[in-house]
């Protein structure tokens, strides 16, 4: 007996709760945006005319207002998209306890063990929409399908407020057409490599061989592969199973465009603060460190590379970023944006390789410095005590933003 599993997807979700909580916002172009005063602020959702005018997410607030002139930016408020995302959830729990969700704003549904009781998949999604919008005011496609990946595939297909499937029958037809950047983590840089063999479609991905993906991609290519095919078997976790975090960054826009390497290092030694604060509370070292770089020009270039040793230490992990900056980053213009992420996550007190060529004594004593600047801003405040560096305008917005990433690269 197949799956049933339903992917539900909550329409333009921040713009859409702004527009039910305040009523004179409907019918208008609305996005939900950062600070504009501050420069950090780009479109983190957007209503539907607002799309239709060109507005995208992660477009920064004046291109957007460019797009869509009468384009009203409203500031988020993230207590209540928490809200309304549990009170989704609710719904979602009155048809099976299996809910993974992906996102804030997306779930995956295990309903095999429901259909007995409320029909097949289709009528289940269409009345989790219709309950939706009648109880909470927000609209969702649905995409029903026998694994998660075209669950997934079939809410995109059609936006807002609609059920979408696909059988094993229609799959082909459904979806082999679709460019192969509309795969489940099929990104720019694997689309990119892909297109280079004239492989454009998921059609075109699931005919090709499987050595060969995996020559160009690694096991990423036999991930792909079985997911063009239809061979995704991955379970609907339960509510309330904790993903590990595989990554936490923090990033910003400047408020004025860093000039300089030693502007950059400043701005990464503060975002590291943050990085080393979240590592500790979760009781993890990072093994490798990636960053994030858009210029003026808002072009966007990331690099990463491995520690010598696992570190929760601020100061390791920005002297590893600005490493990566000044080997690999070629200056055209000034610099927007800089975000730092620790990479490769494992537990505290694993096991590691000790170094010949790091003097270890010197190394603990570093860390019990950051251990003891860690407990006094515990107790008096995050900026009780910080480096002398970091004084003065270091071009940094009051606010930054924290990111904790998930398996899937959800945050």
């Amino acid at each position: 007996m197949d799956r049933c599993i339903l992917h539900s997807d909550l329409n333009s979700f921040y713009a859409s709760v702004e527009m039910m909580l305040d009523p004179n916002l409907q019918g208008k172009a609305v996005a939900v945006c950062g600070s504009t005063e501050e420069r950090h602020g780009i479109v983190l959702a957007k209503s539907e005319l607002a799309k239709k005018a060109g507005v995208k997410t992660g477009m920064v607030n004046w291109e957007a207002k460019q797009r869509c002139p009468n384009l009203i930016l409203v500031k988020p408020q993230y207590g209540q998209y928490l809200k309304y995302g549990k009170l989704a959830r609710e719904i979602y729990g009155r048809y099976t306890d299996q809910i993974e969700p992906f996102g804030m704003d997306e779930c995956w549904l295990d309903v095999t063990g429901s259909c007995h009781l409320f029909g097949d998949g289709k009528e289940i999604a269409d009345r989790i929409r219709k309950e939706m919008e009648e109880e909470l005011g927000l609209t969702v496609s649905v995409g029903v399908s026998y694994n998660k990946v075209f669950a997934k595939l079939g809410s995109d297909m059609q936006k807002p407020n609609a059920t979408t499937v696909i059988t094993k029958e229609s799959m082909e037809k459904d979806v082999w057409s679709l460019p192969a950047s509309d795969l489940l983590y099929c990104g720019r840089a694997t689309t990119k490599k892909l297109g280079q063999y004239a492989i454009r479609t998921i059609g075109d991905i699931a005919k090709a061989s499987p050595d060969f993906l995996k020559r160009r991609l690694g096991v990423n290519g036999i991930m792909l592969w079985n997911f063009a095919n239809g061979r995704d078997q991955s379970v609907v976790k339960k509510e309330g199973t904790v993903a590990p975090i595989m990554s936490i960054g923090h990033g910003i826009t400047c408020t004025s465009d860093l000039i300089s390497e030693e502007e950059v290092w400043k701005v990464m030694l503060e975002l590291t603060q943050d990085i080393a604060h979240k590592l500790r509370l979760h009781g993890l070292e990072a093994q490798g460190v990636q960053i994030t770089v858009r210029d003026a020009s808002l072009f966007i270039k990331q690099y990463q590379g491995k520690l010598e040793l696992p570190t929760q230490s601020a100061v390791e992990i920005a002297t590893k970023a600005r490493a990566l900056f000044h080997k690999q980053y070629a200056w055209n213009g000034s610099v927007r944006s800089v975000t730092v992420r620790a990479i490769g996550l494992v537990a505290k007190g694993e096991p590691e390789q000790m170094s010949l060529y790091i003097d270890h004594k010197r190394r603990d004593r570093r860390m019990k410095v950051e251990d003891t600047v860690e407990e006094i801003r515990n107790r008096f405040g995050k900026h009780a005590i910080y480096a002398a560096t970091l004084l003065g305008d270091i071009k940094m917005p009051k606010h930054s933003s924290h990111e904790l990433v998930m398996p899937g690269g959800r945050r």
